[in-house]
């Protein structure tokens, strides 16, 4: 930060049933909220018009049972998860609330910086005592650019940690609307464990434990294939897939295009901190209370370092990835902190754009390239990742 610049208190106001703060320049206006550090709303201005690409949970100006998570109080757009996953179960004595105490506690110290005219800086702090140590929290918008820069530190932790960010995308209604698009992976694989309980009124459609190669041809309960690379679909179900992304030395990425709509969401990391994405499909398969078979046409983009959705236990434990070699942790230490950078943003499309066949990366951004054969330029910072720093 140079000299000159002054940091001053965001805006504070309750959004849709949750106190915030508002972060904005001039082509982005985004709300965080004080509890958990939700990202959403979040306005994008681009040249196809405004867009909103997350998820709001229905209830969210609702009274809900006392017993309910903070997590699903405020559940919304995309938020940080440390430890990643459910964590029913305890690890060597840490019993984490759901996708852990960042993504369910208060946030304090938000400030808002401009270290340079055209950057705006948030910042928010957080004690945790589950795992005594600090999260920080840092979201930079730049003006002209529809990106969202974000870095997480924990610091003062020592040991396993699963974590990720868990961004969550409202999807028009429409059978099919988005194509999904992930950087080349391996094997994935749907949940090997029952991911909803149909005597409470949970439903999932996708064969359970299932591995492809593709996520066009998955195979479902009944025998059947589907494209899972095309959503809404599977109306009245809940599903979960999970893929580990190759090794490759810039950025991966996650896209989702919705051609109609005339955007794409994206999210850029370094493989070597969060190596695989987890697709969660959340369609009114839940009945259950605060669900109610209401959580419609919603696509979860969960990028991790995880064994699926189910916890710090399990990520840590002895689990089938972890046991060939794959990383379902990160180590952390005490004597350094440990940063996760994130990129993720709009991108406006030409109708001709129908799904993301390719990504290529520039000195001044990246250059998207489409099945149809139609490209995009988007500026982007993609230096910010740190990769290989």
């Amino acid at each position: 930060m140079s000299a000159k610049s002054k940091s001053r208190k965001p805006l504070s106001r309750t959004i849709q049933g949750a106190p915030s703060w508002r972060i904005a320049s001039n082509t982005v206006e985004a709300w965080v909220t004080q509890r958990g550090g939700h990202l959403a709303p979040v306005t994008f201005r681009t040249a196809n018009g405004d867009i909103q690409p997350f998820a709001i949970a229905p209830w969210a100006e609702e009274s809900l049972d006392e017993d309910t998570p903070d997590l699903l109080k405020t559940l919304r757009g995309d938020f940080f998860c440390a430890p990643f996953g459910g964590n029913g179960t305890p690890w060597r004595g840490e019993a984490h609330p759901p996708h852990g105490e960042t993504a369910s506690n208060p946030w304090s110290s938000p400030t808002i910086s401009q270290p340079q005219s055209d950057r705006h800086v948030f910042t928010a702090a957080m004690p945790t005592s589950v795992r005594s140590g600090r999260a920080t929290k840092r979201i930079e918008l730049r003006d002209g650019e529809t990106n969202l820069y974000l870095r997480h530190t924990l610091e003062g932790m020592t040991g396993p940690m699963s974590l990720g960010h868990h961004a969550i995308l409202q999807c028009p209604p429409k059978e099919g609307a988005g194509r999904i698009s992930l950087s080349p992976y391996h094997r994935g694989q749907v949940c090997p464990l029952p991911f909803e309980d149909p005597t409470i009124g949970g439903y999932s459609a996708l064969k359970m434990g299932v591995k492809f190669t593709k996520l066009d041809t998955v195979e479902r309960a009944d025998g059947e294939f589907c494209d899972v690379s095309r959503y809404p679909a599977r109306e009245g179900f809940e599903d979960l897939v999970m893929v580990r992304t190759k090794p490759r030395p810039e950025p991966v990425w996650s896209t989702v295009s919705f051609p109609e709509q005339g955007y794409l969401w994206f999210s850029l990391r370094d493989v070597k901190v969060l190596n695989s994405t987890v697709l969660w499909m959340s369609n009114g398969g839940r009945h259950y209370a605060p669900w109610s078979g209401r959580h419609r046409y919603v696509l979860g983009v969960e990028d991790v370092t995880s064994y699926f959705h189910f916890g710090l236990a399990e990520s840590a434990g002895s689990n089938p990835h972890a046991d060939k070699g794959s990383a379902t942790t990160l180590k952390l230490s005490r004597r350094r902190p440990t940063e996760v950078n994130y990129i993720m943003g709009v991108v406006p499309i030409p109708p001709d754009f129908d799904q993301v066949k390719k990504i290529r990366f520039t000195t001044e951004g990246m250059i998207l390239r489409a099945w149809s054969d139609a490209k995009v330029f988007h500026p982007v910072d993609w230096n910010y990742l740190k990769i290989g720093g």
